[in-house]
């Protein structure tokens, strides 16, 4: 009589986790991190000058999401806007394509770079001496740096040509900034200056003057002549890298239209 064969079933434990390559990924791996290596701590111990580029856009950020935690955040944000300072030029809509950035911390981090815009171009307690084109530049260049329009300042001076008030007469597009010979000397008037220089950005980095800067310059003399208040310079902002004279800027004295 033939015997049945019996196959036993390897009973599967339910209970069994997965392999480790599979396992959830930490929501926050910043909390396995020593207490003392945490971004938060060393900033209460040794100060922000400690902390790296990434560690203080971590502490603006201040969370992550499952999945990416809070320094890798930091980091692809850097990375992806080139350096820390390629931030300054992001808007809200920058800052969403990345996961893990909502309305809330985009329009908070815009904030963040604003303020470090406006701070680094504050005139330090003694006003700055602006009688030369390249220090008018070194003035403007933190104010421009970023910036995706033109926009138009008058420098309204002293008799001893340091800086009264620095007045945004107008921000344009891409490519074009309005900017009124009357407007102007309005505020150099208002201002009691003794002396204005005209400076304006150009987003492309390249400085060299349009046929509309040349046209502009020509009215803003004639006015200047015509109010009594001499017009020093008319200086365009740009970068060195995409200037062909490797200046960063160009200088309507120098280059003896004014």
């Amino acid at each position: 009589m033939p015997t049945a064969t019996i196959v036993s079933e390897i009973p599967v434990n339910p209970t069994k986790p997965p392999p480790a390559s599979v396992q959830p990924y930490p929501d926050n791996r910043i909390r396995i991190l020593p207490a003392a290596e945490r971004p938060q701590e060393r900033l209460e111990r040794f100060g922000a000058s400690a902390l790296s580029d990434t560690e203080l856009i971590a502490m603006i950020v201040r969370s992550g999401t499952k999945g990416q935690d809070v320094l890798t955040l930091a980091s692809r944000l850097i990375s992806e806007a080139g350096s820390l300072a390629g931030l300054l030029a992001w808007h809200e809509a920058d800052f969403r394509k990345l996961k893990g950035i909502g309305r809330v911390k985009a329009l908070q981090l815009v904030a963040t770079m604003e303020v470090a815009r406006r701070a680094v171009s504050l005139p330090p307690d003694e006003s700055p001496v602006l009688n030369r084109a390249d220090l008018i530049a070194d003035h403007l260049e933190p104010v421009a740096s970023g910036l995706d329009v033109e926009k138009f300042w008058v420098l309204c001076l002293n008799r001893r040509n340091r800086l009264r008030r620095r007045v945004e007469i107008s921000s344009g597009t891409a490519t074009a900034a309005l900017a009124h010979p009357r407007e102007v000397f309005r505020s150099a008037i208002r201002e009691a200056a003794a002396a204005v220089v005209c400076a304006h950005n150009h987003p492309s980095g390249d400085p060299s003057p349009s046929a509309a800067d040349i046209q502009l310059t020509r009215q803003l003399r004639e006015a200047a002549a015509a109010v009594d208040i001499p017009l020093l310079d008319h200086v365009i902002i740009g970068r060195r890298g995409a200037d062909p004279l490797g200046r960063g800027y160009y200088s309507f004295r120098e280059a003896g239209l004014l």
